[in-house]
């Protein structure tokens, strides 16, 4: 049976239990493909999935990895095939599981032609973060469609993450005002740079007043959470009428305190997802909107993926580091040998 490389968890802890190991390589079922990697996404749910925090969903790889990009080598191409996708075809695919590898599996339907003019890195970068934002700032939060009307206004908790700097630049791109939060000046220097109207730094201001302040006492449409715990009544306060707070992380905790009757008068909705255990279909269904509202402006250049950091896919353990750090602003990526 053929082999491949791949980083495996070896046990729960801290980031030097990532190591290469020698895999079977994967076989693809009904509706799947085999990717050859090129490169893999490094992302926070890897971290917790190390940790021991986030087991994957029933049926997945136990290796990490959400995102790769690379070339098709075999499968179900009879399958329902959106982008008419071939074998030899560069993709970037969303997975749930198993991306530090050079061979992954993918449901075809969950495989996106690699943008015009992308490397294989830039578009790597793109699958979870890219899904994760359309599906909660524009799908669940429903920025643009709702009592604010075509040209609301979101606030972006963690702007300078890799989720952050998608969707600050998403919303910038499809005319929204856009705040952002982060931790440093440089940080929130990026985020103003990218498309925020301005960049709040939680460790100095409380952001609530600061939002409040420039929208004249009105508050966001939208805010994207990834904090939680006791930023919950801050952010109800900063919400305009009609205003949908959409969780996507627990970083400050899984509680907080709400004030219902608050919710009531201003009709507030607060909700939240997570991507990685939704239905292969819930998935197919966003990246064909992904394909046609946001691909063009990946091509167009109005929306770039930010890189901090490419590390070769040995140091797995390096960049996991990096990551729990929280000294990049935007991705880290892995890079698999040609």
């Amino acid at each position: 049976m053929p082999t491949m490389q791949a980083i495996e968890i070896t046990r729960f802890g801290t980031p030097d239990v990532l190591q290469p190991v020698q895999r079977p390589r994967p076989q693809p079922g009904p509706g799947e493909v085999l990717i050859k990697v090129a490169a893999s996404g490094v992302n926070r749910p890897d971290v917790f999935q190390r940790r021991g925090h986030y087991a994957p969903p029933p049926g997945a790889s136990d290796l990490p990895g959400l995102e790769v990009a690379g070339t098709l080598v075999e499968g179900d191409f009879a399958a329902a095939n959106p982008f008419g996708l071939k074998p030899g075809d560069a993709v970037c695919a969303l997975l749930a599981g198993g991306g530090y590898a050079e061979y992954a599996v993918a449901p075809l339907v969950q495989c996106l032609p690699v943008p015009k003019g992308f490397s294989m890195i830039e578009a790597a970068a793109l699958p979870e973060n890219f899904f994760t934002v359309w599906s909660n700032v524009f799908v669940r939060g429903q920025l643009g469609h709702g009592e604010g009307g075509s040209h609301e206004s979101l606030l972006v908790q963690g702007g300078s993450s890799g989720i952050g700097v998608t969707a600050i630049q998403l919303a910038h791109a499809l005319g929204h005002r856009v705040f952002a939060t982060a931790g440093n000046a440089e940080k929130c220097a990026a985020c103003e740079k990218l498309g925020a109207e301005l960049a709040i730094n939680y460790r100095e201001q409380d952001f609530a007043e600061v939002v409040k302040q420039a929208t004249d006492g009105r508050g966001v449409d939208v805010i994207l959470d990834m904090v939680a715990g006791d930023y919950i009544p801050r952010e109800i306060d900063a919400l305009a009428e009609g205003g949908r707070l959409v969780f996507i992380a627990t970083l400050g905790g899984a509680k907080g305190e709400i004030d219902a009757g608050t919710i009531m008068r201003r009709r507030l909705t607060l909700t939240g997802s997570t991507l990685r255990a939704r239905p292969v279909t819930f998935k197919a269904e966003l990246a064909r909107q992904l394909h046609a509202q946001v691909w063009p402006l990946l091509e167009a250049g109005k929306v770039r993926p930010v890189i901090h950091a490419v590390l070769p896919a040995g140091e797995a353990a390096q960049a996991h580091a990096l990551m729990e750090s929280s000294e990049h602003i935007g991705k880290i990526m892995l890079a698999w040998e040609a």
